[in-house]
């Protein structure tokens, strides 16, 4: 069949067409319905069913988790009690702010039965506070030599409350007198119920600050 048979072909009478043209037709139409069908028909329930196997990926995921969780329950309990023990015993270790002064005499005499000399004990005038407890560092300059002050050291390090000795530089001015330690001793206490209300009032209001204004309003 040649370019011009097809040329010829009636459009008002397919009866009359030549076999092979009306094969070719038919061919043409069936595609065009089974474009027409997936465009209108299977594209969107395809699309849908893609939708629906990933969210079942998603559930089975979501269930595998939760599972292992349920499993797991009676080990996370013994964990979480764990945790608040250990936090409890670590609790204990900070003074309240009634035994700060206290806490501090001890440091000082940690020194003085050393032997040491204290040229500065300065705790400073405010304390840093967090959510649930304050920081006080104390400046401190002491003189002697090199086995009383490891020895001072080592009993700060021993204290029952929780002392920790930051930014340490020891020197020697001159031969043969005293080595010189610098520090910044940190001691913290856990806040009163007044104080930890504050402080969570201020965590909160910071929160609040930080978050993005909604809207654009005019």
């Amino acid at each position: 069949m040649k370019l011009d048979d097809l040329k010829n072909l009636d459009p008002k009478n397919p009866g009359q067409w030549p076999w092979i043209a009306k094969i070719i037709s038919f061919l043409l139409v069936f595609a065009a319905i089974m474009i027409a069908a997936y465009m209108f028909l299977y594209q969107g329930q395809l699309e849908e069913k893609a939708k629906e196997e990933r969210q079942e990926e998603t559930l089975k995921n979501t269930f595998v988790e939760k599972k292992k969780l349920a499993v797991n329950l009676d080990a996370y309990k013994a964990q979480r009690a764990e945790i608040e023990q250990s936090f409890g015993a670590l609790l204990k270790q900070l003074p309240t702010k009634s035994e700060m002064d206290a806490l501090l005499i001890d440091i000082n005499q940690a020194g003085l039965g050393r032997g040491l000399q204290f040229e500065l004990f300065k705790p400073s005038p405010n304390e840093n506070f967090t959510e649930f407890y304050a920081e006080l560092p104390v400046n401190l300059k002491v003189t002697g030599n090199y086995h009383d002050l490891g020895a001072f050291a080592s009993d700060v390090a021993k204290l029952p409350r929780i002392v920790l000795l930051n930014d340490l530089n020891v020197s020697n001015p001159r031969d043969g007198a005293p080595l010189t330690m610098e520090a910044v001793a940190k001691t913290y206490r856990y806040l009163d119920a007044e104080e930890l209300a504050k402080q969570r009032k201020v965590t909160k209001d910071k929160a609040k600050g930080a978050a993005p204004a909604k809207g654009g309003g005019k």
